[in-house]
């Protein structure tokens, strides 16, 4: 059986088991925080199956955690500078409130193998390139530089090889011989919005 469709099954008899609850999740950001605002505007929507319990940064300056004060949602900030003992504190966190999926959102730290094990088919993340194509950082400036006529973003499962787990959904979006690493940026990241929620529905109802 296909790894994707049995981590689907997983999740979908999660949701059933739980009747009409929501399926609890925790997004991992460092910035921003837009793809988390566009997650949080999804969980409001009374016909979404998840609601976003927490949100955990490890950069205390992260602009996205005043999300977590204008829509009453539990914040952590973790300092990542000893890995192990972070990520101790964060699956401690995760088992305490419940949380069933993560959802990185512009997570700038690369969790362990023995954290994603533990995760299992249970955290997405989101790209801004066409994978498998430009893993890592700087991709539009990357894509640009050559001469790709498409980009677009990448919505996966994480695994443990950077950028490599399987894919679940992607948009792409054609590059203009005008665009720049910044105006690339911003069309990707108005798609990114739209694909995160659309991969969430598709993993949670096969």
């Amino acid at each position: 059986m296909d790894k994707l469709l049995k981590v689907k099954i997983k999740l979908n008899l999660m949701v059933r088991s739980t009747g009409n609850k929501k399926v609890k999740i925790a997004v991992f950001i460092s910035g921003k925080g837009s793809n988390l605002k566009s997650l949080i505007q999804f969980s409001k929507n009374n016909k979404s199956p998840i609601s976003i319990d927490f949100i955990i940064s490890n950069n205390f300056k992260a602009k996205g955690l005043d999300y977590g004060k204008k829509f009453k949602i539990k914040t952590k900030v973790i300092n990542f500078k000893n890995k192990k003992i972070a990520e101790n504190k964060l699956l401690s966190l995760l088992k305490n409130y419940s949380i069933e999926m993560v959802c990185l959102a512009g997570f700038m730290k690369i969790l362990s193998n023995n954290f994603i094990k533990k995760f299992k088919g249970k955290i997405l993340n989101i790209h801004p390139s066409l994978l498998p194509k430009y893993k890592g950082l700087n991709t539009h400036q990357r894509a640009i530089n050559n001469k790709e006529k498409y980009s677009g973003c990448t919505v996966h499962f994480v695994s443990s090889k950077l950028d490599s787990g399987k894919i679940i959904l992607q948009k792409k979006i054609r590059i203009s011989k005008n665009d720049t690493p910044n105006t690339l940026s911003k069309k990707i990241l108005s798609q990114e919005h739209k694909l995160y929620p659309k991969a969430i529905l598709k993993v949670l109802n096969p």
